[in-house]
């Protein structure tokens, strides 16, 4: 997800460059968008495995 996100910043600076300001602020909104989902995600899996112990009862 973060890959897709970081592809539409990508392709939003190109459009800027260009001069396709409405492709710009559309990707770049979609970009902070698949950003925000994979935060909200990663923070829930965090705060999950936490919970569970899962991270103490590693042992490598």
């Amino acid at each position: 997800m973060v890959r897709l996100a970081v592809t539409f910043f990508i392709l939003a600076i190109v459009a800027f460059i260009f001069g396709a300001n409405g492709i710009a602020g559309l990707s770049m909104e979609i970009g902070k968008l698949l950003l925000g989902v994979f935060l909200v995600i990663s923070i829930i899996s965090i705060v999950a495995a936490l919970v569970t112990g899962r991270i103490a009862n590693r042992k490598n």
